[in-house]
């Protein structure tokens, strides 16, 4: 069972994520790894009391970099599940 306080991580704020923010209503989060788009659409309209149109999920691959302090030695960042949640139309959520 999904606990709902795991599903949102936290609110992605990228200069792509913003300008969908504005233009197209579309809100960007990180969730956890056993999150599904049901539990992110009820998680989505119970914490900011929104209505919620489509939820589309991401499972983003790690990257790895190559650490120059480090002589070469190859780090990696760790991958993460995002969801893209598209609100109806007059619904915003306010971002502090």
């Amino acid at each position: 069972m999904i606990h709902r306080d795991t599903i949102l991580v936290e609110h992605i704020i990228t200069e792509k994520a913003t300008e969908a923010t504005s233009h197209a209503n579309q809100y960007t989060f990180k969730v956890g790894r056993d999150a599904n788009r049901e539990a992110v659409k009820h998680a989505i309209e119970s914490q900011f009391g929104v209505e919620v149109a489509a939820v589309r999920i991401v499972n983003v691959k790690p990257k790895y970099k190559q650490n120059r302090m480090r002589r070469g030695k190859v780090t990696r960042r760790a991958a993460y599940k995002k969801a893209i949640v598209r609100l109806k139309e007059g619904s915003t959520i306010e971002m502090a």
